[in-house]
């Protein structure tokens, strides 16, 4: 592999989501007020998780930290889809391009790992409930959530370096709205053989190793679940993980989608399209899924409007 001391490449050039020009304002008024959503949505539900007494639980604990991984690689990647929506150099700084594929690919894998954190929560809150308060302590959740945090910045760290270590001495026009790692590779002229390789042994690793668990935690308390009697109990249980079984279902989904499709239906148009769903739309989705399945939430979110509007 050849060192990055060759790169000749200072700059990179983003096409973006579209080569018509005529699309370009369309799709920054979309854009923005999706992530206008995505700030409003997230940041209702960190205030309200971290202000209301009742949401003092491990499971708004997990709730307030996935808003605030939502918050933030949405906004490693949306600012600067925006700007390129408008701008005439459509460019990106060699360094800043680096920075954007750290943090996006950061704070995603976190988010993976968390919501694996999250389906054992679950799983301990409707098997084990009398245990639930002791398991469950506050000391567990901060030690879960930086497992989460270090597994997550790990991948990102070995993700980034692999690729930004490769000599980019050709084209600097990268076929896509943000710096990821396929549209990037093509632009290499190292080969990239061993750097691909551990890449989709990390991400894989990542990616089936949280499915996993949460999967088994799933099995657990489905098999808890049919063996309560009253249908008003099972009621109960679905709802209490049916928000984050959706939001698993989602993001999960699209990552398989993105991932393990066979190589001859891979296309770079269809990829911009995918990484939309799960780098802009889902951020977006989140706050939506656990707020309105959720009467807890729905309460202290109105709460949180209406202290906000009395203010003005």
């Amino acid at each position: 592999m050849e060192g990055g001391n060759q790169t000749s490449v200072t700059e990179f050039i983003l096409l973006g989501l579209a080569r018509d020009p005529n699309l370009q304002i369309p799709l920054f008024v979309l854009f923005l007020l999706i992530y206008v959503i995505t700030l409003l949505g997230n940041i209702s539900i960190i205030v309200a998780t971290r202000l209301d007494a009742n949401l003092q639980t491990p499971m708004y604990f997990f709730l307030f930290q996935l808003s605030f991984l939502d918050l933030c690689y949405s906004s490693a990647v949306t600012p600067k889809t925006l700007q390129t929506l408008l701008a005439k150099q459509k460019t990106i700084s060699f360094l800043g391009c680096a920075l954007q594929m750290f943090f996006y690919a950061g704070y995603a894998t976190t988010e993976c790992f968390l919501l694996a954190m999250m389906a054992y929560d679950r799983y301990v809150a409707i098997c084990n409930p009398l245990l639930y308060p002791v398991i469950m302590s506050r000391k567990l959740c901060i030690q879960m959530l930086c497992t989460s945090y270090v597994c997550g910045f790990c991948n990102a760290l070995i993700h980034t370096s692999c690729i930004f270590h490769l000599s980019f001495c050709g084209s600097n026009v990268i076929d896509h709205y943000f710096c990821d790692g396929p549209p990037l590779l093509v632009l290499t002229c190292s080969d990239t053989f061993v750097c691909e390789l551990g890449l989709f042994i990390f991400a894989g690793f990542n990616t089936i190793s949280t499915f996993l668990a949460i999967l088994i935690s799933y099995t657990f308390i489905l098999s808890s679940i049919l063996r309560i009697r009253s249908a008003e109990g099972r009621r109960k249980a679905f709802n209490t993980c049916g928000s984050h079984f959706t939001g698993v279902i989602i993001l999960y989904g699209t990552l398989f989608f993105m991932y393990l499709r066979p190589a001859s239906s891979y296309s770079m148009e269809q990829d911009r399209v995918v990484s939309v769903f799960y780098a802009v739309l889902i951020p977006m989705l989140n706050p939506l899924i656990y707020s309105l399945r959720n009467k807890e939430v729905k309460t202290a979110l109105v709460k949180v409007w209406k202290q906000f509007f009395m203010t003005f």
